[in-house]
Order: structure tokens, then sequence, then C-alpha cells
């Protein structure tokens, strides 16, 4: 009963590992009792941070998640706090090697017949939303979406700032009044689709970005196949284009992106381009008109039954604590099998976080060719890191470090988890569509932006996006789900989160009751029952990768 009891204290990810994580604060002194074995604390431990379970030597391996992940600098004593002064990042070399991977299905019959609600694509796939979406070649055309946007958002019912607006106007009322204004606070109110023009219309998108002109002609060219992604992709019903005109990216090199990626597209695409314009005024003005009819022509798609094999899910981290690799990403990874094993696909992405377990994904891939690919894609990155001073290793933030994730490869090997245990079918290049039902790699950088905009050009419909620290990242086009690590961050940030993976940490739930929790949640968000916390507050962001070095 005692060992039960304190067993919670502590939890070890791998039977090979050489270290245990704390679930609770531990102090200096305290006697720790796992797997009938008594650990002295030689420091306190805070939550989520680990120590060593036997006596280190300098340059010992340490493992966790059954893999290394770094090694001892110097001798440290068993019961000791695992600090970044004491271990640094260390990776198994990889490569690959003749397996027979073999993989077992967790049991999907209770999913068998069910469906979510979805638009149906002419080109066959399913989106979860049915947005419009505005595009600018180029970064000089972001003023006019911004003034678009401020218009379109405030007369047909999709701004979130309204509620701030008021809240100002009352500031300004009461300093006018010569009254006190500390008693005036902001009231909170839901998000409400009562006040929307267009019932099935749930957002217009403004994909405002920093590129198209200037940079090299790589970065535009790289931006076009992008941006045709979007336009593509199957939450999006039709395209607002605004060109300056003279810029690197041109609207035909857009124009034949789309169509190179869907020879059969057809969706509305309204283009203006301001150089050919008599004034910007007028530009801006038949962009809305024209806008607001397409509005009026994609209003008219409606939701049907479509089966779970139709989910594409994109799953990412950032914000990562401690705890992402023992509750949220664990349980994400079973949600991911959950799909795989429904004929669905999941995309993993975050390449300098999947270092120190290359290996274990080599092995999975279905293909020699498909390893290789995966192979090249990681060491042509890693060396244009190194090439700059950098490298994969100095990818943990300060916020991942102080709350224990030391090294990039604990940091990795904990978000790998996430991507579930199902074979690797196929990996992407960035923007290169996913065709695979199944596990797929997308390469991006693990800046969560850059990776969720990333995902979504593959063609993600949902996003789960597990956090421990909290983040208010959202994307354009494809719904992110926040899956938090913990209790104490989603009731702290329970505006921005819209899952609790605490209840793995309190061991009141299972990894396996979570990951199901979350694919029904999944299902919900894709049949718009629910709408996920950062598509409420028009979290749209979007960064796109200029290839460069991005951690």
């Amino acid at each position: 009963m005692l060992e039960n009891k304190i067993k919670r204290l502590v939890i070890k990810m791998h039977p090979k590992d050489n270290v245990l994580v704390a679930l609770t604060d531990l102090q200096k002194g305290e006697s720790v009792l796992y797997d009938s074995e008594t650990f002295a604390l030689q420091d306190t431990i805070k939550a989520k941070h680990k120590f060593y379970i036997t006596d280190m030597v300098a340059n010992q391996e340490v493992i966790m998640y059954g893999v290394l992940v770094g090694k001892v600098q110097y001798d440290v004593a068993k019961g000791s706090l695992m600090t970044t002064d004491n271990l640094k990042h260390a990776a198994e070399p990889y490569g690959y090697r003749e397996t027979s991977f073999s993989w077992q299905s967790p049991d999907v019959s209770k999913y068998k017949n069910r469906t979510f609600n979805g638009y149906k694509r002419k080109d066959g796939r399913v989106g979860t939303a049915n947005y419009w979406l505005f595009v600018p070649t180029v970064f000089c055309e972001n003023r006019n979406l911004d003034v678009i946007k401020e218009a379109l958002h405030n007369e047909l019912g999709y701004s979130v700032t309204d509620k701030y607006a008021q809240f100002t106007n009352q500031l300004l009322k009461s300093y006018q009044n010569g009254e006190d204004i500390a008693s005036i606070d902001l009231q909170l109110t839901p998000t409400s689709k009562s006040n929307r023009v267009f019932k099935n219309v749930d957002g217009i998108k403004f994909l405002n970005h920093q590129g198209g002109c200037g940079g090299t002609r790589q970065d535009a060219a790289t931006l076009s196949a992008l941006l045709a992604s979007y336009a593509n992709h199957p939450n999006v019903g039709g395209i607002t284009l605004l060109s300056l005109g003279c810029q690197h990216l041109q609207v035909q090199d857009f124009v034949d992106d789309v169509k190179k990626q869907n020879p059969a597209f057809d969706k509305p695409l309204f283009i203006f381009e301001q150089q050919q314009t008599e004034s910007e005024e007028i530009l801006v003005a038949n962009a809305i008109k024209k806008t607001f009819e397409g509005l009026i022509e994609i209003n008219q798609c409606e939701r049907t039954a479509a089966p779970l094999s139709e989910l594409c899910i994109g799953v990412k981290c950032g914000g990562s604590d401690g705890f992402s690799g023992v509750s949220a990403n664990p349980a994400v990874g079973y949600t991911a099998d959950l799909v795989v094993g429904l004929g669905g696909k999941i995309l993993l992405a975050e390449f300098p976080e999947l270092c120190g377990v290359e290996q274990n994904l080599i092995d999975r891939c279905v293909s020699e060719e498909t390893a290789h690919k995966f192979i090249d894609l990681m060491e042509s990155y890693d060396a244009l890191a190194h090439k700059v001073g950098s490298g994969f290793h100095m990818n943990p933030s300060p916020g991942n470090i102080k709350d224990g994730l030391i090294t990039d490869a604990i940091k990795s090997a904990g978000a790998a988890k996430k991507g579930g245990t199902a074979p690797v079918v196929d990996v992407l290049d960035y923007t290169e569509l996913v065709t695979e039902p199944g596990l797929n790699l997308v390469c991006t950088p693990g800046n969560d932006v850059e990776a969720t905009t990333g995902q979504a050009a593959s063609g993600a419909t949902l996003i789960l996006f597990t956090t421990g620290l909290g983040t208010p990242t959202g994307n354009p086009v494809s719904p992110v789900i926040k899956v938090a690590t913990n209790s104490i961050l989603a009731e702290k940030m329970n505006d921005i989160i819209d899952i609790d993976c605490g209840s793995i940490i309190s061991g009141e739930k299972t990894i396996e009751e979570m990951g199901e929790e979350i694919l029904e949640y999944c299902i919900k968000a894709a049949s718009g029952e629910i709408i996920p916390k950062a598509v409420q507050l028009n979290q749209d962001d979007f960064i796109p990768w200029k290839r460069g070095v991005s951690l």
C-alpha cells in the first residue's frame, strides 16, 4: 500500500531508463520508493524534472524513453537532479537498416460506423470547415487586407474584437465624465455564430505575410506553392487574391501552382492587381463586392456525413514542459493510432524535434525509399543549422529547459510520442500534399507557427496541439485544438485550452482513455459541433518558412 502511494510520485518512461520523472515536487533528503528500490534525493526535484537512479560517472550515457538523450559531464550521485550543467545533449547515430517492423492497430471496432459532418469537395477530400480565403501575393497588399478584414469581419459577424471596442468605449466615457475607471472590467462573453450573415461560412481568413518580393526567387517559388496549397485546402471554399503587380511572385505563378496541385480546381477565385486598378479605394471596394458574391455562393455548401477515414489530423507540440512526453503527447499519440487504424491520415512535423528518435522512425518506414527521404531531409536540415553555428541541439527554449526539458533529445523523444506507434507510410517535404492514409512525416521547423503553417499546407484539416506552458497559436484554415499536459495550465489558461490531460498525471485516467476522449472531441470539432478556442479567438497565425535555419 505504501509503495503504491509513493509510486505515484514518480514515473519511469521506459524499462531501460536510468532516470525517473517527478510527478509532484519532491524535497531534498526525502526517500522515494519505486519498483521496490529506495532513492534518497540529493536535491529538491520539482514536478516535471528528472533525477538519476544510479551513480553516474563522467561521459556516461543517460537513457530516457529508451533512447540516448545525453551524457553526464562529471560524476553525479544517485538521486541527484538532472540539470543543464551536469547533462549535455547526445543522440545515437542513425541510418537505414533492414528490419521487420510489425504494428498492431488498437481496437477501433466501436468507431466502425461513426461519421463526422464535413464539407465534401469535388476533388474527393472532406473539409472540417468552410472558409473564404484572402491571399496576398506580396507583403505590399497586407494593409489592404487589413482594411478589408475589418470591414467584412465587423459587418458579417466574424469579429472577436467587438468586446474590446465596447470596453474601450466604456473607459473613454468614464474618463470624459471625470469618473474613476478602476471598477470597469471587461465583460467576457462566449463567441456565438448566431450573428453571422452566412451560416454555412465558418470564417473569412487572411494570409498576411512578409514575402513575395525581395529575398530570393526560390523564396517566392516556395511561397507560391504554399499559398496554392492553402487555396486547394479542403477547408477553403473560395479565394480572393490581391497582387501589386511588379513583385517576384507573379499571379500566373500562383495560378500555375494551383493547377499543378489540382488540375480540376474549380473553386471561386477572384484576382485583383493594384497596378492595373484606378485607385486603392476602387481595388478594395471591388474586392469586397466580388467576395460578397462568392460568400453567397459557398454559403450554399452544407455539411454531410463522411467516414472517419476522411480525417486528416496534424499533431504538434509547443510551449512544451516536462509532462509533455508523459501525458498529452502519448495521449495524442494514441488518438493518432486510432485514426490510422480507421484509415485516416496523421501528419507529424517538426524535424528538429525528432532528433534522437530518427532510428525508431526509420525502422518504421514502409519502404527503403521512404526511409532515405527522411534521412536526406534530416541530414541536410541539420547540416544547414551547423553551417551557421547552430544545430538541432539548440532547439529547446528557456521555457522548455526551466520546465524539465534539459536536452533536445529529451524534448524530441517526448515530442515524437504524439505521432503514435504506426508505420511511417510517407515523408513529405515542405508544401507536399499528403496522399497516403497512415502516419506521414512532414518536414517543417519546430517553430510553432511555421510548423502548423506547413502541416495545413500538407492537408491537415484539424491540428492537435499539445502544450505544457500555454500558447495562443492557431492557424487560418486548419482548426487548432489545444491539449494541456497538466491541470494547472488548463485551469489558469482556460480561455485557450480545449482539453486537459492532467488526469493522466494524477492517475485518474489512462493514456488510452484520454486518447479516446481526444478523438471524440476531434469528431465533434470536425462536424462543427464544437468550436476550438483558437478558432473562437481568431488566432490565425501564418508564417511561411523560407527554408533557412529555423529550429
